[in-house]
């Protein structure tokens, strides 16, 4: 995410969750799928550390986004069940915008962040799918697209501010827990990364060669500069079936 995102208000939201500090102490099976839980387990003294730095944040005042609950979102859903890495900078900095998923919002949310209406526009002249009025990409999740920042957590206003704090070891784990799967016969498990911008391109050594779609990041800053036109999301497709997988089906319900 970027900070220009930050320029957009939000509709009254319900009281987010700033128990921080319960997560420190809390089994990985609670905080994620087993799985995940069994990948990361490696960095799991560097994953307290940051949930520690960050439960000392809030102790101090500052507004931490997402809220607790959401702060390890993307481990959620199973890593055997990934097959498309997008990934992003840090969440969203307004507060309500940050959902735990990258360049996600609620539902709720209007306006939606202009790196996700970018998104939108690249879907529909990509694939002729039409734009949504929300900003909730939970049905890409389900089918195995992990929407994952390399920065977990914010302060509220202050794009990147939590950037060198340890989340990156923790992502750097996650990403190379995705490339490191292999089937029952030792082959690489399908896998392509979309990645938009610097940061994402910089994790291009943790994919074991798997394929990657790269571009300048969708914020209105650089979208015009190679992002519009680049073709991601039928690109992906394309690999995907190339693999023996099932391409994503990438147009998201109406409210």
């Amino acid at each position: 995410m970027t900070g220009e995102d930050a320029l957009f208000e939000l509709e009254p939201a319900g009281v987010a969750d700033t128990n921080f500090a319960g997560l420190i102490d809390s089994p990985l099976e609670e905080l994620m799928a087993p799985d995940w839980a069994d990948a990361l387990r490696p960095v799991e003294d560097q994953l307290r550390a940051a949930l520690a730095f960050v439960a000392g944040q809030a102790a101090n005042g500052s507004q931490v986004l997402p809220a607790a609950d959401n702060l390890l979102r993307a481990f959620k859903q199973p890593l055997a069940d990934v097959k498309v890495l997008i990934l992003g900078q840090d969440p969203y900095p307004t507060p309500g915008h940050a959902v735990g998923l990258s360049f996600a919002v609620s539902r709720s949310t209007r306006p939606i962040p202009r790196s996700l209406a970018n998104i939108y526009r690249e879907l529909h002249d990509d694939l002729g799918l039409p734009p949504r009025v929300h900003g909730d990409l939970s049905a890409w999740t389900s089918q195995g697209v992990l929407l994952l920042n390399r920065v977990l957590s914010v302060e509220a206003g202050n794009a990147g501010s939590h950037r060198g704090k340890g989340w990156e070891d923790i992502t750097t784990a996650a990403v190379t827990a995705v490339a490191d799967r292999t089937t029952g016969a030792g082959q690489q498990r399908p896998l392509v990364a979309i990645l938009w911008g610097k940061d994402a391109e910089g994790v291009v050594p943790l994919l074991k060669g798997a394929p990657s779609v790269v571009s300048v990041h969708p914020s209105p800053l650089s979208a015009s500069r190679g992002f519009f036109g680049s073709k991601p999301f039928s690109r992906a497709n394309e690999l995907l079936t190339q693999q023996g997988a099932e391409p994503i089906y990438w147009e998201l319900p109406v409210l």
